[in-house]
């Protein structure tokens, strides 16, 4: 599986929101016009797409993405993604690597409000990007201005062609069936599916630190975050908005598949923060009270604190502190909201 990577010049809503479109959080590709080439749910797989010389399948050359034949008709493929929850999307990125003759001239993404699998016949789509020229084999970051909550995109090809990888960039409708508020139970405050996002992290040499907040425990070494081996004074660190304000009752760090390349120790600070931006987090995360004091972990376990933590009231963020390097495979936060 290829490493995952931070793109430089990937505008901030690809940072700070959640992929609706991830397949890992229970994102599906549920209809498509055609997939002659390539099925249409290789689009909404976790990581980077890949291109691998002489690999072939009955179709002809494998891709890895959603492709559809070459029309020889009037009118246009389409897919249509059923999101993993139902939330307001800032922006998404058609990224076609590795397409070079057999990209999408032009694409549009329309969204409607659906309860069931598949959307009715007489769902009412709203454009939210309309057709957009495309470019061979690279992303196309556009950011959108509707906060409606949608719960299914559409993705339509002008008038054919393949797509690597569909990104929907959102933030979920919360309510109480969501978190388990209604029967009295902690919500997971670091869940990305809840909107928790990592708003900054040191290093994530071998694995993104967004995947602390993923569903379920990690599935190898690569599913969590991940950072080099540091050769110089001090730890590393990464900061988490919570998905909303709360208080935290217990704390879960997982070290699953991390053995010999597992932290030393890790600590927990938090606040509550208003105003200001991510950016200017960082240097005050430095000072922000001891949530969970530094304590030892052990490799390839689950490590779960509720006495140990201090009581600082109602935060909205959390700096996750790993002694001095590491991996670790997911982060929880359970706690009762504000």
């Amino acid at each position: 599986m290829a490493i995952p990577t931070l793109d430089p010049n990937a505008p901030a809503f690809t940072r700070r929101c959640l992929n609706l479109a991830d397949a890992r959080l229970g994102a599906k590709a549920v209809a498509a016009s055609d997939e002659f080439f390539a099925p249409k749910e290789r689009m909404l797989e976790p990581q980077p797409a890949v291109f691998i010389p002489g690999k072939y399948d009955d179709h002809g050359k494998w891709m890895d993405g959603w492709e559809t034949r070459r029309k020889r008709t009037t009118g246009q493929d389409w897919c249509i993604v059923k999101l993993a929850r139902r939330g307001t999307i800032e922006g998404v990125d058609i990224d076609t690597s590795h397409f070079t003759g057999n990209y999408p001239p032009a694409a549009s993404i329309e969204a409607c409000n659906a309860d069931g699998e598949l959307p009715p016949d007489d769902a009412q789509w709203q454009m939210l990007v309309p057709p957009t020229a495309l470019q061979g084999n690279q992303h196309h970051y556009i950011a959108v201005d509707d906060r409606r909550a949608f719960s299914h995109i559409r993705i339509t090809l002008f008038p054919d062609g393949g797509v690597a990888r569909l990104r929907v960039y959102g933030r979920p409708s919360l309510d109480a069936s969501n978190t388990a508020t209604a029967s009295n139970q902690l919500v997971d405050f670091a869940a990305a599916i809840n909107g928790a996002y990592v708003v900054a992290a040191n290093n994530q040499h071998f694995g993104l630190a967004s995947n602390l907040l993923m569903p379920g425990r990690g599935a190898n070494m690569g599913d969590g975050w991940e950072t080099r081996r540091r050769r110089e004074p001090g730890n590393d660190w990464s900061i988490i908005a919570l998905a909303q304000p709360g208080v935290i009752r217990k704390v879960e760090v997982d070290t699953a598949f991390f053995k010999g390349n597992y932290p030393d120790r890790c600590s927990l600070q938090a606040a509550r923060v208003v105003g200001g931006t991510d950016e200017s987090l960082i240097t005050q995360s430095m000072f922000w009270p001891v949530l969970l004091p530094e304590l030892p972990l052990r490799m390839d376990n689950q490590h779960f604190y509720d006495k140990e933590l201090a009581s600082l009231g109602v935060v909205t963020h959390v700096r996750f502190n790993i002694y001095p390097d590491g991996g670790v495979s997911r982060l929880r936060l359970w706690g009762e909201p504000a």
